[in-house]
This record gives structure tokens, sequence and C-alpha cells, in this order.
């Protein structure tokens, strides 16, 4: 079973990887263009911190050792943050009149709508597959605990009472 849950693993970080690339370089191309002050450039900011943060952890994370699933606590940081993330670019939206937030068709159009579009729908993709990366260390770590825990022989735990 742990070369299963490692190829998930595997299959996981590279998502992360590659939806933290796309929703950096789409902050990124719009943090160069902006020329203002103020809230939303923080708010770019703060998402390509995260984009950058996933990049680098998940390159960390990407290679082999059964320690990086007992990086779950981290794998579920960031997934909160992604979702903060999420919701910053969900709030930018409304002021595009793009639609819906949840209609993400025409993403391949090569317009200011469909490309806010894609770094929502990918950061929000990003903060599922941290979710879900998050879960598959969880059960490793518990089940690898489960498996290494001595067994007990059918002694009396401290506290019972003996039914003789």
């Amino acid at each position: 079973m742990p070369v299963i849950s490692r190829l998930v693993s595997i299959v996981f970080r590279v998502a992360e990887i590659v939806c933290a690339a796309v929703v950096a370089g789409i902050i990124g191309h719009y943090l160069a263009q902006y020329s203002g002050h103020g809230w939303p450039e923080a708010r770019w900011i703060y998402t390509e911190v995260v984009a950058g943060l996933s990049l680098l952890l998940g390159l960390i994370w990407l290679i082999p050792f059964s320690s990086g699933f007992f990086s779950w606590a981290f794998d579920l940081i960031i997934s909160l943050a992604w979702f903060a993330a999420f919701g910053i670019l969900v709030n930018a939206i409304h002021r595009l009149n793009c639609g819906s937030i949840w209609h993400w068709g025409g993403l391949t159009h090569n317009n200011s709508c469909s490309r806010w579009k894609a770094a929502e729908a990918f950061s929000f993709i990003s903060a599922i597959v941290w979710l879900a990366s998050a879960l598959v260390g969880i059960w490793f770590t518990f089940r690898v605990k489960k498996d290494s825990a001595p067994p007990t022989y059918g002694r009396r735990r401290w506290g019972r009472r003996s039914a003789v």
C-alpha cells in the first residue's frame, strides 16, 4: 500500500506545482503591468507569495521520501492559504463584470476576463489538491502509527478493573 500512496502523493505534488505556476504567471503578469498604488496590489502580492511558497514546497516535497507524508499540517495550512487567495481573486473579479465566478467556460480566450477566471480556477484547484494531499498524509501517518504500535496481547491497561 505505501507504493500507491507514494504515487498518489507524487501526482498531487505535480498538480500543485502546475497550478501554482499558472497562478504565479497570470498574477505576475498583472503585477508587472500595474502602475497604481493601494489595496489591489496587496491582494495580488499575497496571491503571488502563496503561489511562490507552493512552488517551493511542492518541489521540495516532490522528492520521494516517506517524511514527505508527515508534512500534512503544512499541506493543510497551504490549502487554507489557497482558499484565501481564491476568495481574494473572487472579490477582485466582481469589479470586472465577467459574469459568474463559477462560469469557467471560455478560459482559452485571450482577454482580461479569461485570464482572471483562469487564475481563479487554478487557485481553487490548487486549494483542493493541497487539501487532498493533506488527507493522504494524514491517512499515511495514522496508518503507519497503527501498524507500528506494539501488540498488547490482552494485557490490562492502567485504570481498568479486573473482572475477576
